[in-house]
């Protein structure tokens, strides 16, 4: 018997010994299961739920036969595909439960003679594990909320969408400053996309994904910085996709919202816990001049084992604010984006608010000022723990040139040390 270019021995009839393979269609055919054949173990990057619903299985194609014409058409990719596949039916679950709305929007796979005509029309080579992810999925339709994260602010929106092939190829970049790059999302709002460098030019390394930043004191024009995103496509998509199925990334009204939450983040005083959850907008930043804005969530929780007389409300709140080149900013003022809370046990309250900075990375800290409502006079403290915000790698263009300025970029927060950029949200623990 051949199989795979090369000859297998077969044992005498009276040595084989039958093997029970029973295999259910709800079962994950994983490679460690497998024996060591190699039509096996290369027949591992497919779904198993792939295969047992084809109509050719159906109509009585033999497993081998089924597998010669699926390695004919996805055998290039038998490196991501596992993963990919994984990381688009995790997500598909996330989605069916939390943001339902978003599964409608997605768009069946491209085929291997699309993928061909764009790389034709853009005359470039997609990486293969680009290829792979959109014969899965071929991006997204043009609607909001898009798949990749949101954020709102007062006066700011964006929601990214996964371009689909056709989309992306007719953004494809070949002016100066953004050679060779290839548009992965899409905001309607403010015109933000990331992008995947297809060549090693002016900067990039190849097939990195990054946000362009125009660099507005260099002396060319044309000058574009870049926060870095991802390594290649494969870590962008499977590290959106794990921080998005594990959490870490919170759904509000029916979108993902890109804020990080780091778990450590945490304080508790006495029945109320404030945890911080933050997020870099690259939009709103630049690398030159030094710009680097950053929003933050806030969560007061007050526990629903605390007793009624606990109830209070808020009146103050104290920041400290320190950054990387050791700076030391104190800042107060009456309530929290011009509210005073109150707590009873059980509620929760949140709130967004922005600051910016000149520095690449900076961390606060500080307290909030009770008072008991059962007694105006029981004044008391509860901590907020310190949460980082730290700028994303950046890259500057090749042979950067600088502009002379006078000019001194120093950090800011607002007079009162929180701007209201999301509003307030109160609801009760369940």
């Amino acid at each position: 018997m051949q199989q795979l270019g090369r000859e297998l021995p077969l044992k005498p009839k009276e040595e084989e010994e039958e093997v029970p393979i029973t295999m259910a269609a709800s079962a994950e055919l994983r490679v460690d299961q497998l024996p060591a054949d190699p039509l096996l173990h290369i027949l591992s990057f497919l779904s198993f739920r792939d295969l047992i619903n084809a109509d050719r299985v159906l109509s009585g194609t033999s497993w081998y036969c089924l597998f010669r014409q699926y390695y004919r058409d996805l055998g290039r990719y038998i490196t991501y595909y596992p993963v990919l596949k994984r990381a688009w039916e995790q997500l598909k679950t996330f989605l069916q439960q939390r943001c339902p709305r978003m599964i409608a929007s997605l768009k069946e796979g491209a085929t291997e003679l699309e993928l061909n005509n764009i790389e034709a029309q853009i005359n470039g080579s997609l990486p293969n594990d680009y290829r792979c992810s959109y014969r899965i999925h071929n991006g997204q339709k043009l609607v909001i909320p898009g798949l990749m994260g949101s954020m709102s602010l007062s006066n700011h929106y964006r929601s990214e969408v996964l371009l689909d092939i056709e989309t992306a190829g007719g953004g494809f970049q070949q002016r100066k400053g953004m050679r060779h790059c290839l548009p992965l999302t899409f905001c309607f709002h403010t015109g933000l996309s990331q992008y995947m460098a297809l060549e090693s030019a002016e900067g990039r390394h190849k097939f990195e994904s990054f946000y362009p930043c125009p660099d507005q004191t260099a002396q060319d024009p044309s000058a574009i910085n870049m926060f870095i995103t991802g390594s290649s496509f494969l870590d962008w998509f499977t590290t959106y996709v794990h921080n998005v199925v594990s959490g870490d990334f919170p759904i509000i009204r029916d979108q993902i919202f890109r804020y990080v939450h780091d778990k450590g983040c945490v304080a508790t005083t006495d029945d109320i816990t404030v945890s911080v959850s933050t997020s870099f907008l690259p939009e709103l930043s630049s690398v030159h001049p030094p710009h680097f804005f950053f929003t933050y969530r806030v969560r007061i929780e007050m526990s629903s084992k605390a007793s009624p007389e606990a109830a209070c409300q808020l009146d103050s709140r104290y920041w400290k604010i320190t950054t990387s080149d050791g700076n030391v900013e104190e800042v107060q003022g009456p309530g929290v984006v011009g509210e005073f809370p109150v707590m009873r046990p059980g509620k929760v309250h949140e709130y967004s608010s922005c600051t910016t900075f000149s520095t690449h990375s900076e961390y606060m800290e500080g307290h909030y000022t009770f008072h008991r409502l059962a007694n105006k006079e029981e004044v008391f403290q509860v901590a907020i723990p310190r949460f980082h915000m730290v700028c994303p790698s950046y890259r500057e263009p090749a042979g950067r040139t600088v502009q002379k300025t006078s000019s001194n970029y120093m950090s800011h927060l607002d007079d009162n040390g929180e701007e209201d950029c999301d509003g307030d949200s109160d609801s009760s623990a369940t």
